[in-house]
């Protein structure tokens, strides 16, 4: 438990801490896992279940009527969508994503998993990510790492990989910015 007090912490991280430990006794870990990415995915995609969840003002029996619909149709069932349920009745539905957040990274650390997020001004060839992905691995210590890519067509060229708490920006935008702002010191 003390590792974990220091991969999570607060309010969202002890009710990711007991979800955590009640997947991992009834062997349900990764299945808990993706119903919770499921619907912390149906609230990205849904401005009104981002209200829904957001919202102080609706009665707990309002929100429970109208996730009860939500979970039903994305089909989650069991531990997660009793979570859900519980923490709704505890007024606590506006951490939810918080408590997703967390419970993943309890799940990463007990999977020995990484996770990096990088931003690349266009797709990334296979040989590219996997020598990405081999390079992140030896620099997290051997650890395996789940890489998330994002498109930016902003950045002009190069990467920014964060990694844990680590970033690193080698776009080109960012170097461009930068010798601006060092010839207008000069000039």
């Amino acid at each position: 438990m003390a590792h974990e007090d220091t991969i999570v912490s607060g309010m969202s991280g002890r009710y990711a801490q007991a979800l955590f430990a009640l997947a991992q006794e009834t062997n349900s870990a990764d299945k808990v896992a993706q119903d919770l990415n499921l619907f912390a995915s149906a609230i990205a995609q849904s401005a009104d279940l981002e209200k829904l969840v957001r919202s102080p003002v609706l009665s707990i029996a309002v929100q429970l009527k109208a996730l009860d619909a939500v979970l039903s149709h994305l089909a989650i069932i069991g531990a997660a969508g009793n979570f859900i349920r519980l923490v709704t009745n505890k007024r606590r539905l506006f951490a939810i994503r918080d408590m997703i957040r967390d419970y993943n990274k309890l799940s990463d650390a007990a999977k020995g998993v990484t996770r990096a997020e990088v931003t690349a001004a266009s797709d990334l060839g296979d040989a590219q990510l996997q020598a990405l992905k081999e390079a992140l691995r030896q620099i997290s210590g051997g650890k395996s790492v789940d890489v998330a890519v994002k498109i930016d067509p902003s950045i002009i060229g190069g990467l920014i990989v964060k990694l844990g708490s680590r970033m690193v920006d080698g776009s080109i935008k960012t170097k461009l910015n930068s010798i601006r702002s060092r010839m207008k010191e000069v000039g």
